[in-house]
Order: C-alpha cells, then sequence, then structure tokens
C-alpha cells in the first residue's frame, strides 16, 4: 500500500502516482463528470459505424490503436487512464475502473462483461473511515483473451497470449500464455490438440 500522500500535491496527483487521495476533490470530480458526459455520447452510439465509434473512443480514452473497437454500453472513470494498443476489441458491458493507469496489448480481446479494477481501498479501516482509497495499474500483454464475466483486480499483470477462463477472478499476475480458470483464478495444465 502506498505511503501517507505528501500534502505538497494535488489530489489529483496523488491519485494518478497510486498515492492514497479523496476522490470527493473537485477536479477529480470535474474530471470524472466530463468523461461521464463522454460515456453517454458513446453508449448511445450502437448504431453508428464502427469508424464513427473508434472516432469517439479515441476522443474519450488516453490511447488508441488501429482497428481497436468497443461495443458499447462501456463504463469507465475517467478514460484518460486507458491504453488500448491495435487490434484490441472489448465487448458489451466491460467497465473499467481506471483510477490508475490501464494498458491493453494488441490483439487481445476481451468477452462481454469483464470487469477490470485498478481502484483499491486502505486494509486500515481509519484510513478508509476518512475516505481515503489509491490505485494500482494494471497491464495486459499482447494477444490475450479474456472469456465473459471475468474480473481482473487491482496491480494484476496478464503475460502475452495468456487465456482467462470466463467468469475467473484474477487476483495475482498471470504468466505469459498461460491459462487461467476459477476463483480465485488458478493456472490450469494446457489441453492436447
Amino acid at each position: 500500500m502506498p505511503d501517507t500522500p505528501s500534502s505538497a500535491r494535488t489530489e489529483m496527483q496523488k491519485m494518478l502516482a497510486g498515492e492514497l487521495y479523496r476522490p470527493g476533490d473537485p477536479e477529480i470530480q470535474a474530471a470524472q463528470a466530463a468523461n461521464f458526459a463522454w460515456l453517454a455520447r458513446f453508449n448511445a452510439s450502437l448504431t453508428l459505424s464502427r469508424d464513427e465509434r473508434r472516432v469517439l473512443v479515441r476522443e474519450g480514452l488516453g490511447s488508441v490503436g488501429e482497428r481497436t473497437g468497443i461495443r458499447p454500453p462501456f463504463h469507465c472513470d475517467y478514460g484518460f487512464n486507458i491504453h488500448l494498443g491495435s487490434g484490441v476489441f472489448l465487448n458489451f458491458d466491460c467497465v473499467v475502473l481506471d483510477v490508475a493507469r490501464v494498458t491493453i496489448g494488441d490483439g487481445t480481446e476481451i468477452g462481454p462483461g469483464v470487469h477490470i479494477y485498478t481502484a483499491d481501498h486502505p486494509r486500515d479501516p481509519e484510513a478508509r473511515r476518512a475516505g481515503l482509497e489509491y490505485g494500482r495499474p494494471v497491464h495486459i500483454g499482447r494477444n490475450v483473451w479474456i472469456g465473459g464475466k471475468a474480473i481482473v483486480l487491482p496491480g494484476v499483470t496478464i503475460g502475452d497470449d495468456a487465456l482467462v477462463g470466463a467468469g475467473a477472478v484474477v487476483t495475482r499476475d498471470v504468466p505469459a500464455g498461460a491459462t487461467v480458470v476459477g476463483n480465485p483464478a488458478r493456472v490450469v495444465a494446457p489441453r492436447e490438440g
């Protein structure tokens, strides 16, 4: 868990640095409100062409590679902390709590209803009562496949070419090329054939 935050930094700077911060801060609330306005437009775009939706995705997210698409509805906290490589696909109803950076590598496909969380809370009850929280980044490698309704918890890295089974709860790093299933997600032996 991060150390006590420095009083010289804004709450937004603390959030982006992974330090304890106060989510009710006006700057943070304004950034979230701007994102919610973008989400309202994006989530109403289902009848638009893929190219038109791609323009909207680039407007709302931190960076977006070529041939990348998201099917609405989609939900996130800020958008600017989400970085998608080329050929990334997020199916309907994905949720990304992006108080910290989320990076998704080229060619990764994410099933419907997947949740990716960077938002975390102090284990100390006094810090929680004080309304503090923090974030830990999530990194998902290239050519990863994440099945529907899986959950990826704060601070997790999923290696290139990994598979995450539908409904898995990923609580720790997944090695490159591994297949994980279950709650909590555990590596399973590769299938023959």
